[in-house]
C-alpha cells in the first residue's frame, strides 16, 4: 500500500492533525467573532408574504421609473424585457408552451419581489438602494406587468395587499398561508 492510496493518505492526515494539535473542536478555527444582537437584527432582512418585516418608506411607479433606468435597466432591459439579468415583464402565461417566469406572471407576492430586490439587487451592489428606492422600483415592475396604476403609492401597508396573478399559483410552507386539503 502507497502514500497514493486514499485511504492511507486519510489516515495519515488525520493522524498529523491530532497529534499537532491543529485541530481543537473545542477552541475551533478562530474565525470571525460572535454575532451581537444588533448585528443580527441588522441583517434580519425577512420580509414575509403578509407584509411582517417590510420597513418604513414609500415610492410610486412614477418615482421608479428613473431608479430603473439607471440602476436595472443594464441587466433587465429598457422595459424589463430582458436581458442578462432575466425577463421581469411578459404578457405570456405560465400555460403557454415555453412560458416566461415574470414578475407578473409567476411571482405569487409583491412583498417578495421588495425581498428580492432588497437583499439581491442591483447585482453589482446588492443591499445598496435605500427603502424609498425599492419601493419605488417595485411599483414600477409591478405597474409595466400591468398590476398597479403609474400614480399607486407602496408602501408597508399597500404593499402586502396586493393579489398577484398567479397567487394561488402555489402551495404555502408558511403557516400562515391556506394549505390544500389532504389527498385521496
Amino acid at each position: 500500500m502507497s502514500i497514493a492510496d486514499p485511504r492511507r493518505a486519510a489516515l495519515l492526515l488525520w493522524w498529523l492533525c491530532a497529534t499537532s494539535g491543529a485541530v481543537d473542536a473545542a477552541q475551533g478555527p478562530h474565525l470571525g467573532r460572535p454575532a451581537s444582537p444588533e448585528l443580527i437584527a441588522a441583517w434580519n432582512l425577512s420580509v414575509y408574504p403578509d407584509g411582517r418585516g417590510l420597513p418604513p418608506g414609500q415610492g410610486t411607479a412614477a418615482q421608479g421609473r428613473a431608479i430603473y433606468r439607471d440602476r436595472c435597466a443594464r441587466c433587465h432591459g429598457a422595459d424589463g424585457e430582458g436581458g442578462s439579468g432575466g425577463t421581469l415583464v411578459g404578457r405570456g402565461s405560465l400555460h403557454d408552451p415555453d412560458p416566461d417566469q415574470t414578475v407578473g406572471n409567476y411571482w405569487p407576492f409583491a412583498t417578495t419581489l421588495f425581498d428580492f430586490i432588497r437583499r439581491s439587487m442591483p447585482m453589482d451592489a446588492p443591499a445598496t438602494l435605500s427603502n424609498d428606492e425599492i419601493y419605488a422600483v417595485s411599483a414600477y415592475l409591478l405597474y409595466l406587468n400591468r398590476i398597479i396604476g403609474a400614480d399607486d403609492r407602496l408602501d408597508a401597508d399597500s404593499l402586502p395587499r396586493i393579489r398577484m396573478p398567479n397567487r394561488d399559483g402555489f402551495i404555502g410552507i408558511d403557516a400562515d398561508l391556506p394549505r390544500p386539503p389532504p389527498g385521496p
